[in-house]
């Protein structure tokens, strides 16, 4: 029996949270960059995108009720939109958060979505402004600078590992006429 392989290198398809209407959404996004429900608040979101914003960072916040299933659904929401409201989109449920970027790593996204997670339901201003604060908070570490550093330290280790083993290697003397010659008569 043959097995294909074909299905497993295909890109599933993106997964929406259930009655979704990415259209209201984008609708609702274009007046103050914020899309919630009528029982969110939108004023204090569109202040925390408002100073984002003026920080030039092109933030766009979708707010969904409940958790949804898989919380991967919330990724491919943002990742939707993100196609159409170019920047930075964050989409936020009771206890999860889903992110998509044009501009900014998805070590960057990762980072700051771990602090927007877990803040309980309407909680979304709370969830935003950690969000923002993380992304406009200068990394402490430069994983490049670190890099380079341990890759120079590798190559001076293996270049003075070298060295000393040409140092202790005896000097090569060479072979006397006599054995040559005595090994060319047995062949």
């Amino acid at each position: 029996m043959t097995v294909s392989y074909a299905s497993v290198f295909t890109p599933m398809a993106a997964e929406l949270p259930p009655d979704t209407d990415v259209d209201a959404i984008v609708l609702d996004l274009a007046d103050n960059h914020v899309a919630a429900g009528k029982s969110v608040d939108q004023s204090e979101l569109a202040s925390i995108v408002a100073g984002a914003r003026a920080h030039g960072l092109p933030l766009n916040v979708v707010v969904v009720p409940g958790n949804p299933a898989p919380d991967s659904q919330l990724r491919d929401l943002a990742t939707v939109i993100g196609k159409s409201e170019h920047g930075t989109v964050l989409v936020l449920s009771d206890d999860w958060a889903g992110t998509s970027s044009d501009s900014i790593s998805r070590y960057r996204l990762e980072r700051a979505e771990d602090v927007a997670k877990y803040r309980g339901g309407g909680h979304s201003t709370e969830a935003a402004r950690a969000f923002v604060n993380r992304l406009e908070t200068p990394s402490t570490v430069s994983w490049t600078a670190i890099t380079i550093v341990l890759l120079a330290g590798l190559v001076a280790v293996i270049a003075g590992l070298y060295f000393v083993k040409r140092r202790r290697e005896p000097d090569a003397e060479p072979m006397p006429e006599s054995i040559v010659e005595r090994s060319a008569q047995i062949r």
